[in-house]
């Protein structure tokens, strides 16, 4: 994808190898202009940096002997199982979190991951449903895969800030998967063969990603003494929101689609959000605080980072939001069905209710301004060299 991408945009890339664990640090010393080394999408990594359209699907799972009388994830959490998977990366942190009792080696090289479990020195090792097949395959004994254990999307990750690159790519990634160039490279690859930048499919996605920042955004709320309901901030939201609604539809030379049905979804979007953000906080306790300085010093973290960190990110997403939704009007994809919405939402726990009323608001905004859109045309830039992938700018 990577090679396409520059081909097309006249770049030139200079690959620069990274270790998970110090990903993040290096995406914001700005080592490399953009990361596409199948990063998964997550809150985290949603804040410290900016991500594309999901490039493609993935799901943790779990490799075991073929023989091993573990055979559902509920067998998987108990003290006397030794779990292999690669440190520092997105699946050490799902390997904690869903097996809270095993023990869990988090080994250096990805490499000496599944040696771990053939020289039967651990019960199972953490993979993902991509790298799975191919290590079943590189095995001198048969294997089995036990999940999937969660339902991720990988994407390419930007550094914050050059959101003009960035609606590039998401750009040129729409017209890529209309073209058919994403299928037949994810086909190449042994990728999953969904269509994750569509724009109705990448639309759901996005508002996934803007809801999995709500329980940083109520646990920075808790720390500043915050209410959870500002009817002021959520009113300036949603004038925002319809205004970027009104640019994206200049930009797609489509006429906008009702204020009205757009002004309900970003507010079902918003109640949503609060009841997220009202579970975080009845779901746990905050550490006690035990002196005045204490308190200052973790109001001044938690104001930090909702202004600079959290609030930046949201804005983001809610252009993008924007801008799928009139891309999604000019999509032949039917709008997405009730099953469609509870699937992509599933991991906030939503109410029915809620999840009923996105899907009516969503497909209200679509079937009101569906239109027939020009294509999104190709953006070329001159030619040149700027690195993509897990690159480094080259000297001018």
């Amino acid at each position: 994808m990577a090679r396409a991408y520059a081909a097309d945009q006249g770049l030139g890339i200079e690959w620069v190898r990274f270790r998970w664990p110090e990903l993040s640090a290096d995406l914001e010393a700005g080592l490399f202009d953009l990361v596409v080394s199948g990063v998964t999408v997550r809150p985290d990594r949603s804040v410290t940096g900016r991500f594309s359209l999901p490039l493609a699907t993935s799901a943790a799972v779990l490799l075991v002997p073929a023989d091993s009388p573990l055979q559902k994830p509920s067998d998987l959490d108990r003290v006397d199982l030794r779990l292999a998977v690669n440190a520092g990366g997105h699946l050490e942190r799902v390997a904690r979190r869903l097996f809270p009792e095993a023990r869990i080696d988090a080994v250096g090289a990805n490499a000496d991951v599944l040696p771990r479990l053939l020289r039967k020195e651990v019960d199972g090792v953490v993979s993902d449903s991509v790298e799975a097949p191919l290590w079943q395959r590189a095995s001198d004994r048969p294997l089995r895969t036990i999940g999937p254990l969660t339902r991720d999307h990988k994407a390419a990750w930007f550094p914050p800030g050059d959101e003009e690159r960035i609606r590039s790519f998401d750009r040129w990634l729409i017209a890529a998967e209309s073209s058919g160039l994403l299928d037949r490279l994810r086909e190449r690859a042994g990728l999953a063969r969904v269509a994750t930048a569509r724009p109705v499919a990448a639309l759901l996605s996005s508002l996934d990603e803007r809801l999995s920042l709500m329980p940083a955004i109520a646990r920075a709320k808790r720390v500043l003494g915050i209410p959870i309901e500002d009817r002021a901030r959520e009113d300036r939201v949603l004038r925002s929101a319809a205004a970027a609604v009104a640019r994206a539809s200049v930009e797609a030379g489509q006429a906008p689609p009702d204020p009205v049905v757009v002004e309900t979804l970003f507010r079902t979007q918003i109640e949503a959000a609060k009841w997220i953000q009202r579970q975080t906080l009845a779901d746990s306790a905050e550490s006690p605080i035990t002196t005045p300085e204490e308190l200052a010093s973790r109001r001044r973290a938690a104001r930090h980072r909702l202004d600079r960190s959290l609030r930046p990110a949201l804005i983001h997403l809610g252009n993008r939001i924007a801008m799928l939704l009139v891309a999604s009007m000019g999509d032949p994809s039917p709008p997405p069905d009730p099953d469609d919405v509870a699937r992509a939402l599933a991991r906030h726990g939503l109410p029915d209710s809620r999840l009923r009323a996105l899907h009516r608001a969503l497909a209200a905004t679509l079937t009101s301004g569906r239109t027939a859109g020009p294509d999104h045309p190709r953006q070329r830039a001159a030619p040149g060299t700027r690195t993509i992938g897990s690159a480094r700018r080259a000297p001018p």
